[in-house]
């Protein structure tokens, strides 16, 4: 079974005329002191984030920033995850695979200054952006007033959420989507093999059969979860993936490899979901969306599956909060 949240006869299409007519965004111009309006989608890796994303785009005019620090940098597509062009519905998607990932690392202050420029344009023709990813560090680089790149508000060391600053330069609406932690790693676990078989380890052999990669593997797209953890099994074998048959050490190698990836990407999302309740201690209104029985119905019935359940318990109530953003 190939697990996916993009269901290949997508239901959104009779949500967009069952429940809402399209809605113009209207732009809040700063002629009258108020600020821009952005959309913030948060959550934990594989939370469904960019699938709620392009629902909501679909209905309301909207324009995508990618807040994911691996997925800003071109290349590594099924290693980062990123969403393919063909389940974007036409939605315009900024900073997705934009980045040279020759360059030094594009830090929270590069995202900033960047997302910051687009949310400018996208407000300035009339649409709404929405900010979506999982990258804590990037969205409170983005959002907050006065922001200190010298200062680590996440670091786990300090005592409280004090140094999380709640005043925002925009109008923000933050929807949080959450999954009960025991659903969401059965959910990564399974993922992880549809990556892989879905040609991950194809392309993480040409990421490391290129000449410079003995010095991008400390920094940029080198940190992305999947290539530190086969970075010591194609330096014991550089031939490529494996293949059926072959020796019990090169397969021992390559398990190895996978469950460090799958330990990884858990601990990922419990770091991810630390960081989200952390801004919610620190005042940012968070509104947390609760999408456990849509992932535990992809679990047993498949993609299609979840959909009713998707669109009933996380669509729709994503729907009505927007709706109410725009009212204020």
């Amino acid at each position: 079974m190939r697990l996916s949240l993009f269901p290949s006869h997508p239901f959104h299409c009779h949500y967009h005329y069952r429940y809402h007519p399209p809605i113009k965004f209207q732009h809040s111009t700063r002629m009258d002191g108020r600020k821009d309006k952005v959309l913030v989608i948060m959550g934990a890796t594989g939370s469904g984030k960019s699938r709620l994303s392009i629902d909501l785009a679909t209905l309301f005019s909207s324009e995508i920033i990618n807040s994911d620090r691996m997925q800003v940098y071109r290349g590594l597509d099924i290693t980062t995850n990123k969403i393919p062009l063909h389940q974007r519905r036409g939605v315009p998607h900024h900073l997705l695979g934009d980045v040279d990932p020759s360059h030094s690392d594009f830090s929270p202050t590069d995202f900033r200054r960047r997302a910051a420029d687009i949310i400018a344009d996208i407000t300035s023709r009339r649409k709404l952006p929405i900010v979506v990813g999982g990258s804590n560090s990037f969205v409170h680089a983005l959002l907050v007033e006065r922001f200190n790149p010298e200062s680590n508000v996440f670091d786990e060391s300090l005592s409280s959420s004090l140094a999380i600053s709640s005043e925002l330069r925009y109008r923000c609406c933050f929807l949080w989507v959450d999954i009960s932690f025991p659903v969401l790693s059965e959910y990564l676990l399974k993922r992880v093999d549809d990556m892989l078989d879905s040609g991950m380890v194809d392309e993480l052999a040409q990421f490391f059969n290129q000449e410079d990669v003995a010095s991008r593997t400390g920094f940029g797209l080198g940190k992305a979860i999947g290539v530190p953890e086969f970075h010591r099994f194609f330096k014991e074998y550089p031939s490529g993936p494996r293949e059926k048959g072959e020796d019990p050490l090169r397969e021992r190698a390559y398990q190895e490899a996978v469950r460090a990836i799958k330990e990884n990407t858990c601990h990922l999302a419990k770091r991810q979901i630390g960081k989200i309740l952390r801004l919610q201690r620190a005042g940012w209104d968070l509104r947390r969306i609760d999408a456990t029985e849509a992932f535990r119905a992809v679990l047993t019935s498949g993609s299609n599956g979840g959909s009713d359940v998707w669109e009933k318990q996380v669509l729709e109530p994503s729907v009505k909060i927007v709706n109410r953003f725009f009212m204020e």
